[in-house]
């Protein structure tokens, strides 16, 4: 199978920057037909000896790693062949990495998703590199006629000191390939390595600069058609449709109808969308529709009911409550969010007579095929899926909805389909991250102890809207977390770093309101906690105490907690956060000034404990990423609806953080041994409640809603 690409992206960016940006509709397809052929998907780019599923080396040493898992901006692509590089002893400049295609059979866990691909394929990758340079240590100490133990390796070499003799791995190649795979093989030990916590380049950094096709939207075949739908508001049903005129407009091939969808399909996205626009669709309204104000008393109710899923019981709550000092109590709220991936939802497919070719970016290409297979009542055997890079996915990508819609629309045409959806179908039709609500109560004692903790967490459509047995769960006698939740036809699905990102806002912005009525500094008083947690564990504890310790220290230490001082000479306004998910442990400290009578955000500062920094720079993007991503919801990002319909349809209506508003972002990791354990969402739900809290500290208005920029305290400050 070959794959032409479309090499003009520039006039895309120019023609798209134009219309307003954001959108698909200007790509000049028909200039398609002069594209280059620019890979030879499901091959090696450099044929050599395969020595197991991840590498190949050939005989003038060029080392092919491929990369199983998609790419979807995390650096997997990167990180993966540094981590079998290391065990080889690769030279890094000679080896050459690929995306591989779907290989349920070679690969494992071929997903990007909860931060989990490093830490799931960490030992693997490092035996398939380890395996490698065994074999070819053999090879060499049999052609030397030494024992394998005169032999080492280095930058991709073996070298046999006492005769002062070397090999490159090229030139062992084919012999080594020969050897029995050895079943029993050492790892390096951590202090020996060189590759892995370096700083390596992004391997697609080249090609993303220069425009190079990499991403779905990139991918072209000659012969293929292209389609968009337009899909009801939600709680609607298709009543009826005129679609003479979209069908005799230029370019257009077909209006097809299914599972409630209005599929358009033609030559180009330009006539495709214009023909769209001019469909004549009559909707069925649903009996009860969504809107946001609906919601808001649903909250209410559900948050006073008396019915709720206990999640987890510590201790006499009642008892502890009754005899508090004093009692704090405050709600906080978030709303739904779209993931907004700025590489358009996009996925290829052709249903064939004796299979289905899928070709596109995915974040779950097992459950693509699978889904397909289901769908078309076939064997998964007879579904190819071949991974592109994505242009984001935070979450969006894990669904396998537009592929089924793909692979629909390519069986109504009999024809090889691109189905393109646009940023209104993405934000007013896709997947959302759920609202919810959080209700907290804490009780202190005499000497501003937390003896007392409630937590009810109530979602729309969100079973269970709490991470029960995080902190400081363990650290309180009396505990109770519960929640409930209200089902709703609003399709969500996990948003990046799920549940966290939005708990963490509001528990660690509601800690910090504990400590400053227990007159305690924020810092000291989660530092009391887990030490209590320590010395006196409640329960069952499933957070690492001493991490966590240890990322709050180091970032307390790295920003100057509580005694940095501005120009003016006054110490700085900072909010403190911490935060235990997806395996890993970040504390993060915000500082922000008043200017013009608005609290300004100027630097975070992180501390990360994710075990073993594979690469320096991807582990420094993902945390800065993060932290961007984190601020810019917390402070602007909202979807409403009203009558099922969402009234936020494209960036010129939903607000997103703008580069002149990203802080600094100071990033430090905790040194360490342990093995990695996931970064590409674990700094993410920090960082709101670390904004939050520091405009606290400047301004003494707390927010406790997201977006931040439509609450009356934000409000007040301007």
């Amino acid at each position: 199978m070959q794959t032409i690409a479309n090499t003009n992206r520039r006039n895309f960016l120019k023609i798209a920057s134009l219309a307003g940006g954001g959108l698909v509709l200007g790509f000049n397809w028909t200039g398609a037909d002069a594209a280059t052929p620019l890979m030879e998907a499901g091959t090696t780019a450099v044929p050599g000896v395969d020595f197991n599923s991840y590498l190949s080396i050939n005989p003038q040493g060029i080392i092919t790693i491929l990369s199983p898992n998609p790419e979807v901006g995390q650096g997997i692509k990167t990180a993966f062949p540094i981590i079998v590089a290391e065990e080889l002893d690769a030279d890094w400049t000679k080896v050459i990495v690929e995306q591989a295609p779907l290989d349920t059979k070679k690969f494992e866990r071929q997903v990007a998703g909860g931060s989990g691909s490093i830490p799931h394929s960490w030992k693997r990758l490092r035996v398939a590199g380890a395996t490698a340079r065994q074999m070819l240590l053999q090879a060499a100490a049999k052609r030397w006629n030494v024992p394998v133990s005169e032999c080492s390796t280095a930058k991709g070499v073996v070298l046999h000191s006492a005769s002062n003799r070397q090999l490159s791995y090229g030139e062992l190649a084919t012999e080594a390939a020969q050897i029995p795979v050895p079943t029993d093989v050492k790892l390096k030990e951590v202090k020996d390595f060189k590759l892995i916590g370096s700083t390596v380049k992004n391997i697609d950094n080249p090609k993303i600069i220069t425009g190079k096709p990499l991403f779905g939207l990139d991918f072209y075949r000659e012969g293929m058609v292209f389609a968009m739908l337009q899909r009801p508001a939600f709680g609607y049903k298709l009543k009826s449709l005129d679609a003479t005129a979209a069908k005799a407009m230029s370019g257009i091939i077909d209006v097809v109808t299914f599972d409630n969808n209005v599929a358009v399909v033609g030559k180009s996205t330009w006539q495709v969308k214009k023909a769209k626009d001019a469909l004549k669709i009559e909707w069925e309204k649903g009996d009860a529709l969504e809107s946001t104000a609906d919601h808001n008393r649903l909250f209410k109710e559900m948050l006073d009911s008396s019915e709720a899923t206990v999640r987890r019981k510590d201790g006499d709550v009642e008892t502890a409550f009754k005899n508090a000092a004093k009692v704090i109590k405050a709600e906080y709220q978030c709303p739904f969010l779209p993931h907004n991936p700025l590489e358009p939802m996009n996925f290829f497919a052709h249903v064939r007579p004796d299979g289905v070719e899928l070709v596109g970016p995915t974040q779950t290409p097992e459950l693509a095929r699978n889904e397909t297979a289901k769908l078309l009542g076939i064997s998964p055997d007879k579904v190819t899926v071949q991974l592109t890079r994505m242009g984001g996915g935070f979450g969006r990508r894990l669904k396998a909805d537009y592929v089924l819609e793909a692979v629909q629309v390519s069986k109504l045409v009999k024809a090889p389909v691109k189905l393109i959806w646009t940023r209104e179908d993405d934000m007013t039709g896709g997947s959302y991250r759920p609202a919810v609500r959080y209700r907290f109560e804490a009780a202190l004692d005499a000497q501003g102890n937390m003896i007392g903790y409630k937590l009810r967490g109530v979602g729309m459509n969100e079973a269970n809207a709490t991470r029960q047995d995080n902190f400081p769960s363990g650290a309180v006698d009396n505990l109770l977390i519960d929640s409930v939740y209200h089902k709703s036809p609003i399709t969500i699905g996990p948003w990046r770093a799920p549940v966290t990102n939005f708990l963490a806002f509001a528990e660690q912005s509601f800690l910090d309101e504990v400590a400053h009525a227990a007159g305690k500094d924020p810092v000291q008083f989660r530092l009391e906690l887990l030490e209590k947690a320590k010395q006196k564990p409640v329960g069952e504890i499933k957070y690492d105490i001493d991490r966590m310790i240890g990322v709050i220290k180091l970032a307390a230490e790295k920003s100057g907690w509580g005694k940095k001082k501005g120009p003016d000479g006054k110490l700085l306004a900072q909010g403190f956060s911490v935060y235990f998910s997806h395996r890993s442990y970040v504390a993060q400290v915000g500082e922000v000034v008043v200017q013009k009578g608005k609290p300004v955000l100027q630097k975070v500062y992180s501390a990360a404990d994710c075990g073993v920094v594979v690469n320096q720079s991807g582990a420094q993007q993902q945390v800065r990423g993060c932290v961007v991503d984190g601020v810019g919801h917390a402070m602007y990002g909202n979807i409403t609806f009203k009558d099922g319909v969402p009234q936020q349809k494209n960036f010129n209506e939903y607000r997103l953080i703008r580069l002149a508003e990203i802080p600094e972002v100071e990033v430090h990791f905790v040194q360490n041994e342990i093995e990695p354990t996931g970064l590409g969402e674990p700094s993410l739900p920090p960082a709101g409640a670390a904004v939050a809290n520091a405009i606290f500290k400047a301004t003494g208005k707390r927010l406790r809603s997201q977006p931040f920029v439509e609450q009356d305290e934000f409000k007040g400050v301007s």
